[in-house]
Formats: C-alpha cells, structure tokens, sequence
C-alpha cells in the first residue's frame, strides 16, 4: 500500500536525503516543476531516481498544458501557445487541433520517463474568469469546452501519458487566484448543475481528477478540496469513479498548518494529497498526517495506472505538420 501523497523534490538532481526520505515515505508518486527541468538527459536521470527511491514503476506527473503553464520548454522542448489560443487559432478544426498537440506534448513527456500530465481543464471560462486561468481554459461553453478537454485526454491516453482532469468540480467562475486566495462561487445550484459541473459530468470516466480550491457558498463554506459535501457531489451527482487528488494543499487558499490541510483533503473524501514545493519540513508533515492509501483509494489508483500504455505507433513529424495546417501557423520551438 503505497501513501497516500504526491509529492516534489527540491532540484535537478535527487539528493541523497531526499532519495532516503521517499524511500520511507513511499508517495503514491511524484511531481516536478520548472525547478526541476533543464535538459532531456537530466530530467530522464531524475525520473530514474524518483522510481529507484521507491523501488517501483511510480506514476511522475507534471502540468504540461502550453502558455504560461508548462514546465518543459525551449531551447530543448515546443513552446506552445495558451490553450484558449490555440482553439481560437484552429476555429472549427480545434478539437482534432488539440488532439494533434496533447499527443505531441506526450510524445516529449513519455521520452522523459513522465506519465501523467495534469490536463485537461474542464473548467468553463465566463467574463469573471481570473486572469490566472482564463486562457488555460478551453473554451466558455460546455458545449466547447468537453469535446475539446476529451480530445486533450485522448491523445495524452494515445502518447502513453495519463491525462488528470482539472479543477473538478470547476474553477471557471472564481474571481481570485487560488494560489493566493480562496476563492468564493455564489452562483447558484442550478447554474452550477447546468454548467460548470455539466462539463465535468461528461467526463467521469477519466481516470484521475484534481480538485478546485474553492468555496461554492450554494452547497458548503469549506473550499471543495475540503468539504464533504462537495466530494459526495462529485462523485454522486458528477459521477466521477476514478482517483482524486487534491491540488496543491500548500496553495494559499486553504488555512490551519500542512497537517491539517492533510487530513481535512483526505477526510473529506480525496483519495490523495498533492504536495508541490519541495519543502522537506512541510512534505514531513503531509506524509505524517496522510499514512497510508485506504483499500478503495489504492483500487482507485491501480485502476487508473491499468490505463497506462505504451505509446501508439506515430510519425510525429506527420502530426506536427497537421497541426500546423490546421492553425495556419508554425507552432514554436
């Protein structure tokens, strides 16, 4: 039974204490940032590392969705544009577009020993989007929004990667950015079940989800990530059966020490915490408060690695060449 935490290392190489410290804390898996990335060569022997520490296959994920929220990038790997962009550039060939681009950013990913990349984003862009999360997002209807996010997960799913649908049960309507703030929805129940959740509710059968760090005052006072409430209603009424992780709990938005961020997320009904920073003090407190992975989240995670595959067989070249008639413009890097 692995724990039931997701954590980061420090740099760009796996240091001996550390290598030692996920050796007993046996994370779930791991997760790297900018911090952690400067060449092709590196990141492969990071990602080695990260599995030695544990002794086993351990799922490394990374966000990966282009724009200003991509940690590999030029000179040694694709820039990409925000993926609002990237849809607004391709019009009505932007579903096949993003299919073409998340197979091609799993195509970098798996070369590198990473398999899971936290996208899509299911959340519906609306005229208060904060500027943070506004042009990550697909579009500003369900009706845009899920053919696009589904088209994300299957070419990662096609490149070997496996996709994380995000911010369940949607970020779209919050003003402030969760990283600093927490930020309150007060739209109704019923918009919310005709919108925001609706796009998230076509997407259940994915096989992990992040949660949303959000209060939604219409259903409880505590931001989704903690609230039972909210986690009954992702599961119950969105429907979503596969591995939760909570975002980062070391985002602003949540209160109380990492320990109580911990097990608040995990009491609440996530199967997982995700910890991002690579702060040793605060990982301690995280795999201290987490322990181990129930029986039903451990079910939930071997269901959802089942789905990892090797890459199917591509010309690349091909790919890229596709994307770049579609959009009418070369992609960069």
């Amino acid at each position: 039974m692995s724990g039931a935490t997701i954590l980061g290392c420090s740099g760009l190489q796996l240091l001996p204490d550390e290598a030692a410290f996920f050796h007993d804390a046996d994370p779930w898996g791991f997760i790297l940032f900018a911090r952690n990335v400067q060449d092709p060569d590196q990141v492969r022997a990071l990602t080695a590392a990260l599995r030695d520490a544990v002794g086993r296959d351990a799922p490394i994920l990374i966000d990966q969705e282009g724009g200003r929220v991509q940690r590999l990038r030029t000179p040694h790997w694709q820039e990409w544009l925000p993926p609002l962009d990237h849809m607004q550039q391709a019009g009505e060939k932007a579903d096949r577009a993003m299919w073409l681009r998340y197979r091609l950013i799993a195509a970098e990913l798996h070369d590198l020993g990473i398999d899971v990349n936290c996208a899509p984003m299911a959340d519906v862009a609306g005229p208060e989007t904060h500027d943070f999360l506004r042009n990550r997002c697909h579009g500003d209807t369900v009706e845009t929004v899920v053919p696009a996010a589904r088209a994300v997960a299957e070419g990662l799913l096609a490149g070997g990667v496996l996709p994380v649908l995000k911010h369940i049960p949607g970020h779209g309507r919050a003003t402030a950015d969760s990283h600093l703030d927490l930020p309150v929805v007060a739209t109704d129940a019923e918009t919310l079940r005709a919108t925001d959740f609706r796009a998230f509710q076509a997407l259940n059968d994915l096989p992990l989800a992040m949660t949303a760090h959000i209060v939604f005052s219409a259903f409880d006072d505590a931001p989704a990530t903690c609230s039972p409430a909210m986690m009954r209603l992702i599961r119950e009424e969105i429907g979503f059966t596969g591995l939760i992780m909570s975002d980062d709990v070391s985002m602003q938005a949540l209160s109380g020490g990492m320990g109580d961020r911990t097990r608040a997320s995990l009491s609440a009904g996530c199967d997982i915490v995700l910890h991002c920073n690579g702060q040793r003090a605060e990982m301690e407190q995280v795999v201290d408060a987490a322990g181990q992975m129930t029986d039903v989240a451990q079910n939930r995670a071997d269901a959802a690695l089942a789905r990892r595959q090797p890459p199917e067989l591509a010309d690349l070249a091909a790919l890229k060449a596709e994307l770049e008639s579609l959009t009418g413009a070369p992609t960069r890097g």
